[in-house]
């Protein structure tokens, strides 16, 4: 099973690991992008970033953490964009729920949300399902994203 059950996510956090979820496709500016956001352990409490990145990738490079960010001219791309922190591991849940439309079910431990794009380039890169193809995961608008 890939995606781990609540218990199992909290717990990894309580132990310092970091979780993930990849959140599927954004357009802007004519270009495709992916998202995910990670919730990561740090000096006491739990960082949510969001990560922004051009879909480069293929069957043979699905590594996320080197894809170029989407926004060429964001330095805070390199690592993310920090949406919030909240101070124990439930409510960052939340806040990455709230903050990025990740789903409660979905979570990945660190690394496996290259298996969720994996699943996406398969699925031929479907603009409104989530990475498994259920439909339903759709991203929220924001300037970058106009929720399509």
């Amino acid at each position: 099973m890939r995606y781990l059950a609540e218990a199992f996510v909290l717990g990894a956090l309580r132990r310092g690991r970091p979780v993930e979820q990849f959140l599927g496709p954004i357009h802007a500016a004519e270009r495709l992008g992916v998202r995910y956001v990670e919730v990561r352990p740090q000096a006491g409490r739990y960082e949510i970033f969001l990560h922004t990145v051009e879909d480069v990738g293929h069957e043979n490079f699905l590594d996320l953490a080197e894809f170029p960010p989407l926004d060429q001219d964001s330095e805070e791309e390199d690592f993310g964009r920090l949406v919030t922190a909240a101070p124990d591991p439930l409510a960052a849940l939340e806040a990455a729920e709230n903050g990025t439309g990740a789903v409660r079910q979905r979570w990945v431990n660190a690394t496996m949300a290259q298996d969720e794009y994996a699943d996406f380039v398969r699925a031929g890169r479907p603009r409104h399902s989530s990475p498994d193809g259920t439909p339903g995961q759709r991203l929220k608008a924001s300037p970058d994203n106009d929720g399509d």
